[in-house]
């Protein structure tokens, strides 16, 4: 038995993975546990989830594997600040002592960490480093159904690379090409999301919701000023308008000027039509820049099969549109495409790579993505009684019809349900769930549970059998990856004077018979739902289709704005109890708001950090 533990750690969303003879047995990020969304730190509490999932020791694991190499990317901050000196002599000088400290003698740093598990673990040798690129790449083939694919991965950036290009073919996986910092897809997008006023690293997903609002007046004035962009999809950044590469921002006051704005400031500038036109701008670039790729590199490598990693293959935008124009024949997308999945890229790469192991199963090896921790009903009876929670214990299916009876009443559900997502997305393991005909549901999902912006649109999940029915998609969608529209018969049109309503004011037409989950240009982030992954959400859905004749429900994350994912069944009665949620389902046990002592109802609404 070969069991080896992948980490990503130390710039965003820390992670930690473990896999035994090839075989994916647990990921989980940090920030589930230590309750700090997208903490960044060494991934203490995922390495120990990881490793009790395995009934491993630290000591007892064959290798550990770092996601990229901290020299490599040491060589690149030095070169640059030298490449821009004197300019970034700020930035430099605080990012130095961390990295003389930490950083640098990474493998001592991890060492020492790693032995906080296990003081029996003795042996350095065993830590092992993969390229951050590689560790994408890894992570979006190996785990594919695909024998052979062309593997595109597009980020900010790694040690140096930030798109790359890299052909898998059985067990072998061989990078081809690279694009450099600081050229960079995911660093054009985050410099528009720091323009726009939200967090760079957290906010980019806003930029996609917001996009459909505007119109895309300013993509050519972004091509022609900010980047030279060749035929082929590969590109240059005019770095005369950006700061990211030496200062402390992102853009510069060149870049304010050539769009005629300064920097929103999210204490004081509400989102005008202008934030939704830019942020409309740049998601039709992003999606010029990937269909220019993905065209060429089809026709380059005459290879049938896509995959896809980094943090921008989350925008599902733009993955709709190569599945749309039929660019490849298959797509098939890294759940966790950020870095938290470069944890598992680093394993498995060393497990095909370095040991030379053969692939043998062809199918999708994600197990849905659930590979985080579940509980038993008495751990879960056991809590709930230390939370004072009152709960009824039912059968499984009984779960399922009184569930969708009482959301076909408009009733809102946190569902807790088997293991804990790995990625971004919530895919009915730890869902709020909420029915999709209901015109209010939106505003009231955003403003009364979520406490977020009321423009962020919602996703569908459609029992996968259905789902070409509703829209306009046919294909596998389970991690909530690629858009599509609303099917035509479903769709409600716009009147002509609803059409000359612009922006947030859209939100409260009626665009569809699901209206909860259709967003302003009638489309949807889709998320298909399999009976072998998930055979509890999928009854669920069944039911709710037997009751209403509609086999979708509105699936967003557990959480309130600011917060993690829930983990734990502590975390999931807290949100609960400090939001409008009216049931809460954790494994065979119910709650009803109206039945809990009401001394116990939190101001849930500040607890956490806006993101």
């Amino acid at each position: 038995m070969t069991s080896i533990l992948g980490i990503s750690a130390f710039y965003h969303d820390s992670a930690a993975s473990l896999i035994v003879n090839g075989d994916i047995v647990a990921a989980a990020q940090e920030e589930r546990f230590s309750r700090k969304k997208h903490d960044h730190r060494y991934p203490f509490n995922a390495v120990n989830y990881v490793l009790s999932e395995g009934k491993l020791k630290l000591s007892e694991v064959d290798y550990i594997v770092f996601f990229e190499k901290p020299f490599l990317k040491f060589e690149r901050l030095l070169e640059t600040y030298m490449a821009f000196a004197p300019k970034g002599f700020k930035s430099f000088s605080l990012s130095m002592p961390i990295w003389l400290r930490e950083k640098l003698f990474q493998k001592r740093f991890l060492f020492e960490k790693l032995q906080k598990h296990d003081e029996e673990f003795k042996d350095i040798k065993k830590i092992k480093f993969s390229e951050h690129h590689y560790s994408h790449a890894s992570s979006a083939f190996y785990p594919s159904p695909f024998k052979e694919a062309v593997v595109l991965t597009l980020d900010g950036v790694g040690e140096w690379a930030t798109t790359t290009v890299a052909v898998g073919k059985g067990n072998k996986l061989e990078m081809i090409k690279e694009i450099h910092f600081p050229h960079s897809l995911g660093l054009l997008y985050s410099a528009f999301t720091y323009y726009t006023g939200f967090k760079v690293n957290s906010g980019e997903y806003k930029v996609m919701g917001l996009a459909p609002y505007g119109k895309p007046k300013y993509k050519d004035l972004i091509i022609e000023k900010l980047m030279d962009l060749k035929e082929d999809g590969s590109f240059k950044l005019n770095m005369k308008y950006f700061n990211y590469a030496t200062g402390l921002t992102m853009t510069n006051k060149k870049f304010s000027d050539l769009f005629g704005h300064p920097v929103r400031d999210p204490k004081k500038d509400l989102l005008n039509d202008f934030h939704m036109d830019i942020a409309s701008s740049i998601q039709a670039v992003t999606e010029e820049i990937v269909i220019r790729l993905t065209k060429n590199i089809a026709n380059e490598y005459k290879i049938k099969n896509l995959c896809l990693a980094g943090g921008v293959a989350l925008n599902c935008v733009a993955n709709g549109k190569i599945l749309k124009e039929k660019i490849f024949d298959n797509i098939w997308i890294q759940p966790a495409a950020g870095d938290a999945g470069g944890s598992l890229g680093a394993a498995l790469a060393y497990w095909y790579h370095e040991l030379k192991k053969s692939r043998e199963n062809f199918t999708d090896q994600m197990k849905g993505a659930y590979l985080g921790p579940k509980y038993s009903n008495k751990h879960i009876e056991d809590q709930l009684n230390k939370l004072k929670g009152k709960y009824n214990k039912k059968t499984p299916n009984e779960i399922s019809s009184i569930i969708a009876k009482e959301l076909s009443n408009s009733k809102t559900v946190g569902w807790f349900q088997g293991r804990m997502e790995f990625g971004p997305r919530a895919l009915g393991g730890r869902s709020i769930l909420a029915d999709p005909r209901s015109e209010k549901m939106q505003k009231e999902l955003n403003l009364k549970i979520k406490f977020r912006e009321s423009f962020r649109p919602f996703a569908p999940s459609v029992l996968r059998e259905e789902v070409n029915n509703w829209f306009e998609l046919n294909y596998d969608s389970p991690y909530m990856l690629l858009v599509s529209d609303v099917k035509k018969d479903k769709q409600i049109a716009m009147s002509e004077k609803d059409k000359k309503l612009f922006g947030i004011d859209k939100l409260n037409i009626k665009r569809s018979t699901i209206p909860a989950i259709t967003h302003v240009d009638y489309s949807a982030r889709i998320q298909t739902v399999h009976k072998e992954t998930n055979p509890k959400y999928y009854n669920l859905l069944n039911e709710f289709n037997k009751t209403t004749g509609c086999p979708v429900l509105v699936n967003t994350s557990f959480n309130v704005r600011g917060e993690p994912i829930v983990c734990s069944v502590e975390d999931a009665f807290n949100c609960f109890m400090g939001t409008n949620l009216d049931i809460l389902v954790i494994e065979d046990f119910i709650l009803m708001k109206n039945e809990q002592d009401q001394s116990l109802i939190k101001d849930y609404k500040n607890k956490f950090e806006l993101d």
